[in-house]
């Protein structure tokens, strides 16, 4: 199998574990990592499945994975990987979770390929080759008035003292779109922005594994995806604005004005 053929079997083989087993976690099964962070036996099991169907096609290839090896190196190809993402809505039983991996070459993404196994939508992207979803290309949305566009967003869990900049972002923002949506899963919402049902995202303090394959397939499709300065380094500060390109200058203005003079 080639890259893009051993990154979707992985996403699937993973994505079927996941919603095989959504409903029958217990407390005994679930872990605190940090406050408010949460892994459990299957966000395990789905690590050491990827890792076993990518490791054996590419034996030289380093991984970067949420719940156990973080190569530094990249010395070789390196997957970035997040077996679970959604895992306090997996917990619940909520089916809004999904599968990520992505594919880094020499500090570029080249690969992304996301899974949601409860709607069997498979979303891949490679450098070049436009964004998918289940083999139908895609593109971001083509709305440019601010009164129509849905956003998405994601509260900042993990770093609590950001939530009063956070709130006022918000409410900045909220009064000039149709609405905003805060579905639990970075991966599906980027995923979402590339196939429109999204016109915009934010989020601040997210992992590499949640940013690195949506950010391509928003650029694939057409959309822009970048850091709170205007930058690209989005994938490892986890300051995250992305849009479908006609309104991401708002976006970046309001989180700018707000963020810039707090870090």
């Amino acid at each position: 199998m080639n890259e893009k053929e051993t990154a979707i079997t992985a996403a699937i083989a993973a994505g079927n574990l996941v919603k095989n087993a959504i409903g029958t976690i217990g407390s005994a099964d679930v872990e605190n990592k940090n406050p408010f962070d949460y892994v459990t036996v299957i966000d395990k099991k789905s690590e050491q499945l990827i890792i076993k169907l990518i490791s054996d096609q590419f034996p030289d290839h380093e991984i970067y994975a949420e719940e156990s090896v973080k190569s530094i190196a990249q010395n070789a190809p390196r997957w970035i990987i997040d077996p679970l993402d959604g895992t306090t809505n997996f917990i619940h039983g909520y089916p809004n979770s999904a599968i990520s991996i992505a594919l880094e070459k020499k500090g570029e993404i080249v690969l992304g390929v996301i899974y949601d196994p409860f709607r069997d939508e498979l979303f891949h992207a490679e450098k070049g080759k436009g964004s998918f979803l289940n083999d139908k290309r895609i593109s971001v949305s083509h709305r440019d008035k601010l009164s129509e566009c849905l956003i998405a967003t994601g509260f900042p869990f993990k770093n609590r003292n950001f939530l009063t900049l956070y709130w006022e972002a918000l409410a900045e923002i909220f009064m000039r779109v149709s609405g905003i949506r805060r579905t639990g899963s970075a991966a599906l919402d980027l995923a979402h922005l590339a196939c429109g049902r999204f016109d915009g995202f934010w989020e601040l303090k997210l992992s590499p594994w949640d940013i690195a394959a949506g950010s391509l397939l928003i650029e694939e499709a057409g959309g822009q995806i970048g850091d709170f300065e205007g930058g690209k380094k989005h994938v490892w500060s986890g300051d995250v604005v992305a849009s479908n390109g006609h309104i991401h200058d708002f976006l970046l203005k309001k989180i700018q004005n707000i963020f810039s003079c707090n870090p």
